[in-house]
C-alpha cells in the first residue's frame, strides 16, 4: 500500500512538474505560427523575437496583383531595444495554456519609424503607378446627352487604370511586410443609373424649358431653347457643353434681317421724294459669332432677357451707328444731305433744316466724283491742312478754316477759299478732287451743324 502511494505522489509530481514547464514555456515563448509585420517569431522569446525583427532585411518590393511594379532599396524596420516592451505585449496577448498552431500576423510599429518606407518609398511608388497608368484604359463614364433634341444615356464602360488612392492606402497597410503585394483596384466607371447622370439628366430638362426675351434695337425675339439646343451634355463639375449650330443660325438669320451696315437706305429727299442709296460706312451689324456666344452663357446661367451687346460698324468707330436709331427708314432726323445733280447740301437737326447751301463736288470729267452713299461724319478739325493728290495736282497741302471728314478715302465738307466757279454745273469739268467744296461764308455754320457720327447722304 506505501509503495501505491509514492507511486501515485511520485506521478502527480511529475504531473505537476511538466505542466510548470510547459506553463513557463508558453509564459515566455511565441507560439508556433506567429508572425510579428510579417516575420515568423514561432518559438521564440521576446528578446529572440525582436533581435529576429531588428535584422530582418526588407526587400521592397511591391506587387499589384502578380505584377511586380516596383523594387526599391533594401531597408530594415527600425526596431530597437527601445521596442522590446511592445513585443512582450503582443506575447502575452497571444498566449495559450496549450500550444496552439493558429497563424496570426501582428503589425508592430517601431518607436522609431522608417522615413524611407513611409515617406520616401511611397512618393516613389506613387510615381511608378501614376506612370504606368497612362498606358492604361480609362474608364468611359455614362453620360446624358441631348442628341437631336431627344434625351439619352451613353453606355459606361470598365477601364483598366488603377485606383492608385485607394491603392495606396492599401499600401499603408503592408507598411513592414518585405514583399508588398496589393490588390488591383481600378478606377469605376460612372454608371447609368448613378445620381450623377440622374443629375446630368435633370439639368439638361432644365435647359430645355428655358426661354430668352432677346432685344435687338427696338424688337424682341423669344429664344426657345428647345427649339435651338439640339445637342448639349453636361461635364463631371455640371458645366453644360451646349452644341450653338442653330443658335448661331437664328443669330445670323436675325442679322440678315434687320441689320443695316451694307445695305441699300430709302430716303426721303428734301423735296420729299423716295430713293434708294446704298450703304457704305453709315450703318450697324451683329457679330453673330460673338453674340452667339454670349446667349449661349446665358441659357447656361438661365437668364430670361438678354439686351445684343456686340454691335460693331466700319470706319471711324468700329461700334456701329445709327444702331440706336428707327426713325426715317433707319438715318433718323439728324443728317446731311447732298444732292450731285442739284449741287447743294441740307443739313437737317431732330428734322429741321438747320443750314442749306449750294456746294461744288468731285470732278466728274475725270472720274473724281463725290462717292454716292450713306456714310456718317468721322470727325472734324478747325483749322485743318489737307494733303492728298488729285487729277493734275499730285502732291497738294492746303490749309483749310474748317474741315469733316465722312469716307474712308478722305472725302468730306470743307471751305475752298481758292475757288472762284461757283457754278451748278462747275463739278463737271471743274470740280474738287471729290470732297464737297462749300462756300466759305456758309461753311462755318454748317460746321457747327455737322455731328460726329450722324449720317451723310450723298445721291
Amino acid at each position: 500500500m506505501r509503495k501505491r502511494n509514492i507511486i501515485i505522489s511520485s506521478v502527480i509530481a511529475i504531473i505537476i512538474i511538466g505542466t510548470g514547464i510547459l506553463y513557463y514555456h508558453q509564459a515566455t515563448r511565441f507560439n508556433a505560427n506567429i508572425k510579428i509585420n510579417d516575420t515568423k517569431v514561432g518559438g521564440l522569446t521576446a528578446e529572440q523575437a525582436l533581435k529576429k525583427l531588428k535584422g530582418t532585411v526588407l526587400k521592397n518590393e511591391v506587387y499589384v496583383g502578380q505584377k511586380k511594379i516596383f523594387n526599391g532599396k533594401d531597408s530594415k524596420m527600425g526596431f530597437t531595444k527601445n521596442d522590446l516592451t511592445s513585443v512582450e505585449k503582443i506575447l502575452k496577448k497571444q498566449q495559450t495554456f496549450f500550444p496552439s498552431s493558429r497563424e496570426k500576423n501582428y503589425l508592430l510599429v517601431p518607436k522609431k519609424q522608417d522615413q524611407y518606407r513611409s515617406t520616401t518609398m511611397k512618393k516613389e511608388v506613387k510615381a511608378k503607378l501614376l506612370s504606368l497608368n497612362k498606358s492604361l484604359k480609362a474608364p468611359v463614364d455614362a453620360e446624358a446627352h441631348l442628341e437631336q433634341g431627344n434625351m439619352t444615356v451613353s453606355k459606361s464602360k470598365n477601364g483598366t487604370k488603377w485606383d492608385v488612392a485607394k491603392l495606396l492606402k492599401d499600401y499603408q497597410r503592408h507598411k513592414y511586410s518585405s514583399e508588398i503585394h496589393l490588390k488591383p483596384v481600378y478606377i469605376q466607371p460612372v454608371r447609368e443609373n448613378s445620381q450623377i447622370v440622374k443629375q446630368e439628366k435633370k439639368l439638361l430638362q432644365k435647359l430645355l424649358q428655358q426661354t430668352i426675351a432677346y432685344q435687338l434695337q427696338n424688337k424682341v425675339y423669344s429664344l426657345k431653347a428647345s427649339e435651338l439646343i439640339k445637342n448639349a451634355s453636361v461635364s463631371k463639375n455640371m458645366k453644360y457643353t451646349i452644341d450653338t449650330t442653330e443658335l448661331n443660325a437664328k443669330i445670323a438669320e436675325i442679322n440678315k434681317s434687320q441689320s443695316t451696315l451694307g445695305k441699300d437706305y430709302t430716303f426721303k429727299t428734301h423735296s420729299g421724294s423716295l430713293i434708294k442709296v446704298k450703304g457704305e460706312t453709315f450703318g450697324w451689324a451683329i457679330d453673330v459669332d460673338k453674340e452667339t456666344e454670349m446667349l449661349k452663357k446665358a441659357f447656361e446661367k438661365g437668364k430670361r432677357s438678354v439686351e445684343a451687346e456686340h454691335i460693331y460698324g466700319i470706319g471711324w468707330t468700329t461700334r456701329g451707328t445709327g444702331y440706336n436709331t428707327t426713325t426715317n427708314y433707319g438715318i433718323g432726323d439728324t443728317y446731311a444731305e447732298v444732292s450731285i445733280k442739284e449741287q447743294r447740301i441740307w443739313i437737317y437737326k431732330n428734322g429741321k433744316l438747320q443750314v442749306t447751301s449750294n456746294v461744288v463736288t468731285g470732278r466728274h470729267n475725270t472720274h473724281e466724283d463725290t462717292p454716292p452713299g450713306v456714310w456718317y461724319i468721322m470727325y472734324k478739325e478747325s483749322p485743318s491742312i489737307l494733303e492728298g493728290s488729285e487729277v493734275g495736282n499730285l502732291n497738294y497741302s492746303v490749309k483749310v478754316k474748317f474741315w469733316a471728314q465722312f469716307t474712308n478715302g478722305g472725302v468730306g465738307f470743307h471751305d475752298a477759299s481758292w475757288r472762284s466757279n461757283w457754278a451748278s454745273n462747275a463739278y463737271l469739268e471743274h470740280g474738287s478732287g471729290g470732297c464737297v467744296n462749300t462756300p466759305l461764308n456758309v461753311m462755318e455754320s454748317v460746321y457747327a451743324s455737322l455731328i460726329q457720327y450722324e449720317p451723310v447722304v450723298v445721291y
